[in-house]
């Protein structure tokens, strides 16, 4: 006879989805869930994968929790390092007008730049951080407008990272590149992302800029970088636009010659929380936009040879299927927040993760944990804000998560839930953001449950490049 181990199920598609905390999964229909609880003989061939998923169990309690732990072990080995993620906001302005925009906004009348000396006291604490891998990714505002720290910063931490290896990265429109820039870029290995979100029409709607054509100047930028041998990765944000523009917007990356689109709905905060009546949109059509999105990128796929893959969905399926922990830090429990990321803004606050220092953009501060002057890598650490964060994220421990089909799988982000009903605890079960990912887990459980060979085929060749 063998025993249970723990497992959350739900009606999926007229069969039961189980999951358990070990990131396995398995499709059975009723009466063999019905069996299953009851502890009744099961057909071998189910019986033999309840076993080896660790749904059920025959050895001994302590075996087999010993057993066990190395898988929850793995999925959690982020909780056992230390903030890899450093944000420098190098500065608030920006020569964009997004419609969305989350993150400074301003004309450049008045300089909200980074300065040596905070720069330095920043890239201090972030070297501090035990780990042995670092990335520095540089944003704004436009990063560009203050490229004289960028520089400082790479520079720097270069001669004073000793064992430590540090990836660099900026986020930018890429409308200010000039050949000094580039010149630099490529000889520190700089990774670039920039903002793309469709055509031409669709770019120049949600990405204003002044008297200019964001469109332009963004593939202006990428095709420079190409030519000196210098690829891009780019990021989609969906507004209320782009919901019936999905071949649009994906033919756009293919175009370009990318491989992946990473789709991405609004976050409500910052100009995308004001501008909401406007650009926003119900979760029911967020999730049809991006059912669109995905089932024709996997017709491509299959029908039309297109290598491209959709890298939200990738991640969501690394998780599933490989039991792989995400290195996204809205996907982790607890979330990404100081364990994974820390941004230092402009002026040497420092916060939580970059949408903290959004929500303070929006004048609310409760995730700044102090200033680069009087703050040093342990103080952040051991932050009563830090503690925080870590347990209204902890999703196993949360009335309206832990008992959830999906929870191996998802995350939650106490900012956002700050942001939108005033508790870093989510009191409203199935809300906006959790009604998306629910969605969209959904609609991957969807294919997973029909298991069509070519289907699986193109999501494993998207874990395996995730």
């Amino acid at each position: 006879m063998y025993k249970l181990n723990y497992f959350n199920f739900d009606k999926k598609s007229g069969k039961y989805l189980l999951t358990n905390d070990l990131g396995k999964y398995t499709f059975v229909e009723a009466k063999f869930l019905d069996k299953i609880i009851k502890k009744k003989e099961l057909p071998q061939n189910l019986e033999n994968e309840l076993l080896e998923k660790k749904f059920i169990y025959k050895e001994d309690d302590e075996i087999f929790a010993q057993e066990s732990a190395k898988y929850v072990r793995s999925q959690k080995n982020y909780l056992f390092l230390a903030p890899s993620l450093h944000i420098f906001v190098v500065t608030k302005n920006c020569n964009y007008r997004c419609v969305y925009c989350q993150a400074g906004n301003l004309n450049q009348e008045e300089k909200y730049n980074m300065d040596k000396e905070t720069a330095k006291r920043s890239v201090d604490i972030a070297l501090s951080s035990p780990s042995k891998n670092l990335t520095f990714e540089f944003q704004g505002g436009e990063p560009l407008l203050n490229f004289e720290i960028i520089k400082y910063i790479v520079e720097y931490s270069k001669s004073e990272c000793k064992d430590k290896h540090i990836e660099y990265n900026i986020v930018t429109n890429l409308s200010l590149l000039t050949d000094d820039m580039i010149k630099f870029i490529k000889e520190n290995n700089i990774a670039i992302s920039t903002s793309l979100d469709g055509d031409y029409k669709l770019q120049n709607i949600n990405r204003p800029y002044p008297n200019n054509d964001s469109y332009n100047a963004t593939l202006k930028g990428i095709n420079r970088l190409k030519e000196h041998g210098i690829n891009t990765s780019a990021i989609q944000t969906t507004t209320k636009y782009s919901l019936d523009q999905y071949k649009e917007i994906v033919d756009e990356y293919i175009e370009q010659g990318y491989t992946g689109i990473f789709i991405r709905p609004l976050t409500q905060l910052g100009k995308a929380d004001k501008n909401w009546n406007t650009i926003g949109y119900s979760a029911e059509e967020y999730l049809l936009f991006y059912k669109n999105v995905l089932e024709y990128i996997i017709d491509l796929n299959i029908n039309k040879k297109i290598n491209i893959s959709e890298r939200h969905t990738a991640l969501f399926l690394k998780k599933i299927m490989d039991n792989f922990p995400a290195n996204y830090m809205e996907l982790r429990s607890p979330c990404g927040g100081v364990l994974g990321q820390i941004a230092y803004y402009y002026n040497g606050d420092v916060y939580t993760c970059d949408e903290a220092r959004m929500l303070g953009e929006m004048g609310d501060d409760i995730f700044k944990i102090g200033n680069v002057d009087e703050l040093d890598y342990e103080k952040i650490i051991n932050s009563p804000t830090t503690d925080a964060l870590s347990v209204s994220s902890c999703i196993e421990c949360l009335s309206k998560c832990h008992n959830c089909v999906y929870s191996p799988y998802c995350g939650t982000c106490p900012v956002v839930n700050y942001a939108q009903e005033n508790n870093i605890f989510s009191r409203i079960p199935n809300n906006y953001r959790c009604n998306i990912y629910k969605g969209m887990i959904d609609t991957i459980f969807e294919y997973l449950n029909k298991s069509d060979e070519k289907i699986m085929e193109v999501f494993t060749r998207w874990v395996n490049e995730e």
